[in-house]
């Protein structure tokens, strides 16, 4: 599996509609799509998974209006039950002939806490429409949010999220090892997480993520355990070793100062996290709170980007909803051949 960093052809988006939660919510949300395209076509192509005809005319139209460049945009129409295009959206890997190829792990809304039949199909429609191939994986279940790879041999990843009975009730560890395997992955860093704290039984690219083959970046003890992390999770990921054994560098994100305040005023009853962003092309899409801490994490992650423009996307009222930018784009490397 390519590295995020890695060169895009460009990013998949699921465009929130109304048919699952309402208007209200894609009303709320849908500024941030917009600002993600707009942003991201700078230096990469946009592929947008519209629910049907009329939503991706309406979604065209709004796009024109906003003098975004179309000529850097396309649709497919797939129905979809909501945006988390890292989770169910298509996994793009190289198979041993370098050819693309779309990996299709089963989805089953983060053990069946909300409607996910539209989204478990989003991967076939998009290799059927798109004509890359398609490698299923049948009934083992991986959301794209629970796995992070240093392309280098090595997974980060949380039992709560992957091992949990409500995603593989049949597959041991092992069992799920081989799996993951195929993507070139030999040494498995697993944290026992938090089944139940939020809707994704605690994913990993909430709090850690690879920068490069020898650095992770998290947050500080404090805001980990803020977080919800154990000491015992903590001690892990922060004396974790790569396949050759060598002890990873550490660069750390504070979480937001305070917790987050949606733009009507109401308060959440917790932090935001920027470890969640998404590296394109030519940016790198922050998680912004209107926050102090803000200006903070989008410095510290320009310093680690130097090549890209850090954009901070104010995302309060996605994250009441549980999720970042990270949780909503998809990336898709340039072909090999």
């Amino acid at each position: 599996m390519p590295d995020e960093k890695d060169k895009h052809e460009g990013t998949w988006l699921q465009w929130p509609h109304e048919y699952t939660y309402g208007e209200e919510y894609r009303q709320e949300v849908e500024p941030i799509w917009v600002k993600m395209t707009s942003t991201l076509t700078e230096g990469e192509n946009v592929h947008i998974v519209a629910y049907d005809d009329g939503e991706k005319e309406r979604i065209n139209n709004l796009l024109i209006d906003k003098g975004l460049n179309m000529d850097k945009i396309d649709f497919i129409i797939a129905p979809t039950d909501d945006v988390w295009a890292r989770d169910s959206g298509p996994i793009f890997v190289y198979d041993n002939n370098k050819n693309l190829k779309i990996l299709d792990p089963a989805f089953n809304g983060w053990g069946k806490k909300t409607p996910y039949q539209n989204d478990a199909r989003v991967r076939e429609n998009v290799s059927e429409q798109v004509g890359i191939e398609r490698i299923d994986w049948g009934e083992f279940v991986l959301e794209g949010g629970a796995i992070e790879l240093d392309s280098n041999g090595t997974a980060l990843l949380t039992r709560s999220a992957v091992t949990n009975k409500n995603r593989n009730p049949d597959l041991s560890e092992k069992e799920i090892e081989k799996y993951i395997s195929d993507l070139g992955v030999s040494n498995f860093i697993w944290l026992d997480g938090v089944p139940n704290l939020d809707i994704t039984d605690f994913h990993i690219d909430g709090f850690a993520k690879f920068h490069g083959k020898s650095t992770i970046v998290t947050m500080k003890e404090d805001d980990l355990a803020e977080w919800g992390l154990s000491s015992k999770d903590m001690d892990t990921l922060l004396d974790a070793k790569n396949a050759s054994g060598q002890k990873y560098k550490y660069e750390y994100l504070p979480l937001s100062n305070k917790n987050v305040i949606l733009k009507n005023g109401k308060a959440l009853d917790y932090k935001g996290s920027y470890i969640n962003y998404y590296i394109g092309n030519t940016v790198v899409l922050v998680p912004n709170y209107n926050d102090p801490n803000d200006k903070i994490a989008n410095d510290t992650i320009q310093k680690l980007y130097p090549d890209r423009k850090v954009v901070g996307i104010d995302v309060r009222e996605l994250y009441k909803n549980g999720g970042m930018i990270h949780c909503v784009t998809q990336q898709q490397p340039i072909p090999l051949k």
